[in-house]
């Protein structure tokens, strides 16, 4: 049973066996199988997310974590869904769990993010037919147990180290991560990657993270390094926008975070960058 903040909100519970490795469905002339990934992740429920298929590769990156049907998986400060619907109904049709371990709420918690997964939870609890049950957590300072302990199959942390790093908290969902995965579990890992001759700010406040680095965290918890890929690897990237990696799309501010835009900034650079430049790498939680 879950304590805590992890507790409280569960959209529902979903029922599985053993997770075993299953082969996903043929395609057919119609188009992918229902169920299969490629279902998921070309599914008409995402027409206003698909476009950024292109530079987060979806497909790609949950093929390289072993992405498997009957999996339980956790992902970490889910934001608005992006992932979400994808892993929902893939999970859901497949027979597996998709557990979000959104943001602490309570007493003290940024507004910004209370309203944030309020949003979350009344989008994904509208259509339980496609995205089926999901689980709702939590992950913050004071946190509990994101799930039961030892029970999920792969747990994905999806471009939030940087903020986690800025909340001092970065240890701990590493080391909550460990602990909510079984023995030769997966932590996926995507993440803005800053240049090794740059140099690490402490709050990663411009939202990039050393490779290096994010492996040290990942280390020090216990995790076994298996693989890293170029998937999401972008060489025009600089790394040194004046509003950090928010400058780039989907952000693509013209002011500091916080401030009114500002219509004279000239965004062609950046735009024409596009998004970030990522690591996607994947760990293992040893057997």
């Amino acid at each position: 049973m879950l304590s805590g903040v992890a507790a409280a909100a569960l959209l529902g519970m979903s029922a599985c066996g053993r997770r075993e490795q299953t082969a996903e469905p043929p395609a057919t002339p119609d188009g992918p199988a229902k169920g299969s990934l490629e279902w998921a992740v070309q599914g008409p429920w995402r027409v206003q997310d698909a476009g950024r298929d292109v530079w987060r590769h979806p497909m790609e990156t949950l093929r390289f974590f072993g992405l498997q049907p009957r999996m339980k998986v956790v992902e970490f400060w889910p934001g608005s869904g992006w992932y979400t619907e994808i892993l929902a109904p893939y999970l859901a049709e497949g027979g597996g769990t998709y557990v979000a371990a959104g943001f602490q709420t309570g007493p003290g918690a940024d507004p910004a993010q209370v309203q944030l997964m309020a949003a979350f939870q009344q989008r994904f609890a509208n259509d339980r037919r496609l995205y089926g049950q999901i689980e709702i957590s939590a992950f913050g300072a004071t946190s509990g147990p994101v799930t039961e302990a030892g029970t999920a199959d792969m747990v994905l942390f999806m471009r939030s180290i940087h903020q986690w790093m800025a909340a001092g908290i970065a240890e701990k969902a590493f080391a909550d991560a460990f602990a909510a995965l079984r023995p030769g579990g997966v932590l996926g890992i995507e993440q803005h990657r800053l240049a090794p001759d740059q140099d690490q700010d402490p709050a990663a406040a411009n939202g990039y993270v050393q490779e290096a680095f994010v492996r040290q965290l990942a280390a020090e918890a216990g995790f076994a390094f298996v693989a890293a890929s170029e998937i999401n690897a972008n060489e025009r990237d600089t790394k040194d926008h004046p509003f950090g990696v928010e400058t780039l799309p989907p952000r693509s501010l013209t002011a500091p975070r916080g401030s009114a835009p500002d219509p004279t900034f000239d965004r062609s650079k950046y735009d024409e960058i596009g998004e970030s430049d990522r690591m996607t790498l994947k760990f293992r939680k040893p057997e």
